[in-house]
C-alpha cells in the first residue's frame, strides 16, 4: 500500500508592530505642520493655529486609518490561515476515514484469501498464506497506527496553530488600540505644541512687522528731513555765493576761506550732481529745469493731440507708458558732464543743453499709432408715433485708433551710449537719490509738510489726464481724479512708504482710510494735504438722494475763512483749483495722511 502524504503544519503568524511606524509618522507630521504653518502665516492664507490643528488632526486620522487597515489585513490573514488549518484538519479526517475503509477492505480480502486457501491449497500453502496474512495485517496495523498518529499530530498542530493565530490577532488588535491611543495623544500634544509655536511665531511676526513699519516711517521722516536740509543748503549756498563774491571784492583774509568754499561748491556743481541746482532761478533770464520739463511735457501732449486730431476715430485705445523724469534727467546729467569731446555742467541751462535734454527725452520715448476700421451690424429701435417699437438692422462702420507709447529705461540708455564703469557708477548714484531731491528739480518743492499740495499745484492746467491714468496702467482714458491723487502721492514717496493708497476708484480710497481709522467726517475742518472725497447728489449733478459712496476725490490745498480750497484732477477733464464751504453736504469725508 502506498505511503500517505501529509502537509507540514502552518507556521506561526508574525505580529506586525505599528507603534514605531506611527510614532515616526507623527514626528514627521509635526515637523511638516510647524514648517507649513510658519510659511502660510507669512502669506496670509490661514491662521497658524488653525492650519497646525488641521494638519496634525489629518495626520492623526491618517495614522489611525492606516493602522486600522493594517489590523484588518493581518486579521484577514490570520482568519485565512485558520480556515486553511481547519480545511487541513478536515482533509486529515478524510484520510483517516479512507484508511479505515482500506482496513475494512483489507479485512474482507483476508477473509476471502483464507477461504480460497482452504479450498485450493494444502496445509503448507495455507501456513504460508497465514504468515503472509499475518505480515499484511501487521503492516496494515502499523500503517493504521501511523496514519492515526499523523492525523492526531496534524489535528493538534492545526488547533494549536489556529489558537496561536487567534492569540496573535488579539495581540495585534491590542497593540493597534494602544498605538491608536498613543497616536491620538501624540497628535493632541503635537497640536498643542504646534499651536503654541504658531502663536509665538505670529506674535514675533507682528512685532517684526510693527518694527519694520516704524523703521519705514522713521526712514521716510529722515529722508524728508535730509531733503529739507539739502534743499535749504542749496538755497543757502546760492545766496552765500553772491555775498561771498562781494566779500572777495572787498578784500581781506576772509577771501582765502571764501575761495576754498567756492572751489568745493564748484566741484559739486560741475559734477553730475549739479542737476539738483538746475531749478534755481539764476536771475539772468535763462530757463530753469522745471520750466524746460513743463515745455517738453507739453510737446509730448501736443504730439498725442495731433495724432488724435489727424486720425478721426470712434474708439481710442492707448497702451504703454513713458519714461519717468528722474531717469531721463539722470541719463542727461551723466552724458553731459562726462562727454569726452564737450563736457558741460548741468546746474544751468542754455539752448544747446536744452536741445540735448529734449533729444534724450525723445530717444527714451516713442509714440506709434495705427487705425483699424471694421463694419458691424447693429439694431436700431425707433417709435412709429403710435406706441409701436420698430427695429431696423443697419451696417455701421467704426474706426479704432490705437496709440502705443513705449520707453527705454536708464540702463538701456547706458548701453546705447556705451557708458563706461565710471559713468555707470554715477548713473546708479543719481538713480538712488531720495525722491524729495527730484521733487525740488521737477516741481520746485523743497520738502514742506504739505509736499503733496505743492506737487498737485505744479500740475494745474494739464488736460486729459493721460500722464496719470497711463502711469496707473490703463490703456485708454478713464475717469482719472483718483489716478491724479495717487500719482501726486507717488511723486512724494507716499505710496511706497504706505502713507497713501494707490487707488483708481474713489470707493476703494475711502475704504483704505476707514480701515486704518485715518479719516474725518465731512463736517470737520481739514488740514492742507488731506485727501477729500465727495458724494454728489446724483451723477448728473441734479438734486437727488445721496448714496453714501464717493464719486470724486482731490487734495486739500488750504482752509481760509470757512472755505476749503482744493486741487482736483478730472475737474472738467483738467487739473483745477476748486473751493467749497467747510461742512458742505457734498463732502463725504477726508483721508488723513500720516507720514
Amino acid at each position: 500500500m502506498a505511503d500517505i502524504k501529509t502537509r507540514d503544519s502552518v507556521k506561526d503568524i508574525k505580529v506586525l508592530d505599528k507603534a514605531n511606524v506611527a510614532g515616526e509618522r507623527m514626528k514627521k507630521a509635526f515637523i511638516r505642520s510647524k514648517n507649513t504653518a510658519e510659511n502660510l502665516m507669512d502669506d496670509g492664507q490661514v491662521s497658524p493655529s488653525e492650519y497646525a490643528e488641521d494638519k496634525v488632526r489629518y495626520a492623526a486620522e491618517d495614522v489611525v486609518s492606516d493602522t486600522g487597515h493594517a489590523i484588518k489585513r493581518e486579521t484577514d490573514k490570520a482568519v485565512d490561515k485558520g480556515r486553511e488549518a481547519f480545511r487541513e484538519h478536515r482533509r486529515e479526517k478524510k484520510i483517516e476515514r479512507q484508511e479505515r475503509r482500506a482496513d475494512e477492505a483489507l479485512h474482507r480480502f483476508s477473509e476471502e484469501t483464507q477461504q480460497t486457501q482452504s479450498v485450493y491449497q494444502n496445509t503448507a500453502r495455507m501456513r504460508r498464506g497465514a504468515q503472509a496474512r499475518n505480515t499484511t495485517i501487521k503492516t496494515a496495523e502499523q500503517t493504521e497506527r501511523s496514519t492515526k498518529q499523523t492525523a492526531k499530530s496534524t489535528g493538534k498542530a492545526t488547533v494549536k496553530t489556529a489558537e496561536t493565530s487567534v492569540k496573535a490577532t488579539e495581540k495585534t488588535i491590542k497593540t493597534a488600540e494602544a498605538t491608536s491611543k498613543a497616536a491620538v495623544k501624540t497628535a493632541e500634544a503635537t497640536a498643542k505644541a504646534a499651536e503654541k509655536a504658531a502663536e509665538a511665531a505670529a506674535k514675533t511676526a507682528q512685532k517684526m512687522a510693527e518694527m519694520a513699519r516704524q523703521a519705514a516711517i522713521a526712514a521716510y521722516k529722515a529722508a524728508v528731513a535730509v531733503g529739507k536740509a539739502v534743499a535749504a543748503a542749496v538755497k543757502a549756498i546760492i545766496a552765500a555765493v553772491k555775498e561771498l563774491i562781494a566779500a572777495i571784492a572787498a578784500g581781506g583774509w576772509v577771501a582765502v576761506v571764501v575761495i576754498v568754499v567756492i572751489c568745493l561748491i564748484g566741484l559739486i556743481v560741475a559734477s553730475c550732481f549739479g542737476i539738483f541746482f538746475s531749478s534755481e532761478d539764476k536771475n539772468d533770464g535763462s530757463q530753469t529745469m522745471r520750466e524746460v520739463v513743463v515745455e517738453i511735457n507739453q510737446d509730448y501732449q501736443d504730439q498725442l493731440d495731433s495724432i488724435k486730431a489727424n486720425n478721426p476715430y470712434d474708439t481710442l485705445e492707448m497702451s504703454g507708458s513713458r519714461a519717468v523724469w528722474p531717469e531721463v534727467l539722470s541719463v542727461y546729467a551723466v552724458k553731459t558732464t562726462t562727454d569726452p569731446d564737450n563736457p558741460q555742467e548741468v546746474a544751468s541751462l542754455n539752448d544747446e543743453k536744452k536741445q540735448l535734454l529734449t533729444d534724450i527725452f525723445w530717444e527714451m520715448n516713442d509714440i506709434s499709432y495705427r487705425t483699424k476700421t471694421e463694419t458691424e451690424t447693429e439694431i436700431i429701435e425707433s417709435d412709429d408715433g403710435h406706441g409701436n417699437i420698430l427695429e431696423e438692422t443697419v451696417e455701421v462702420t467704426k474706426t479704432t485708433l490705437y496709440i502705443t507709447v513705449s520707453h527705454k529705461t536708464a540702463d538701456q540708455m547706458a548701453d546705447q551710449y556705451r557708458f563706461n564703469d565710471d559713468q555707470d557708477s554715477q548713473l546708479e548714484e543719481l538713480l538712488g537719490v531720495d525722491n524729495s531731491m527730484w521733487l525740488a528739480v521737477l516741481y520746485g518743492v523743497y520738502g514742506s509738510d504739505d509736499i503733496i499740495v505743492q506737487v498737485a499745484l505744479s500740475q494745474l492746467g494739464n488736460v486729459g489726464g493721460e500722464p496719470y491714468w497711463s502711469w496707473y496702467g490703463f490703456g485708454s482714458r478713464v475717469e482719472w481724479c483718483a489716478c491724479f491723487v495717487s500719482w501726486c502721492a507717488d511723486q512724494c514717496g507716499y505710496i511706497e512708504t504706505g502713507v497713501c493708497p494707490k487707488y483708481a476708484g474713489c470707493v476703494n480710497g475711502v475704504a483704505w482710510f476707514q480701515e486704518r481709522d485715518q479719516w474725518l467726517d465731512g463736517s470737520a475742518t481739514p488740514s492742507p494735504g488731506m485727501i477729500i472725497f465727495y458724494d454728489w447728489d446724483s451723477p448728473d449733478g441734479e438734486s437727488g438722494p445721496q448714496d453714501g459712496l464717493s464719486d470724486h476725490t482731490g487734495i486739500v490745498e488750504k482752509v481760509e475763512n470757512g472755505i476749503v480750497y482744493t486741487v482736483e484732477g478730472n475737474s472738467g477733464d483738467a487739473c483745477r483749483q476748486r473751493q467749497r464751504a467747510v461742512g458742505d453736504d457734498e463732502i463725504l469725508e477726508y483721508g488723513v495722511l500720516i507720514p
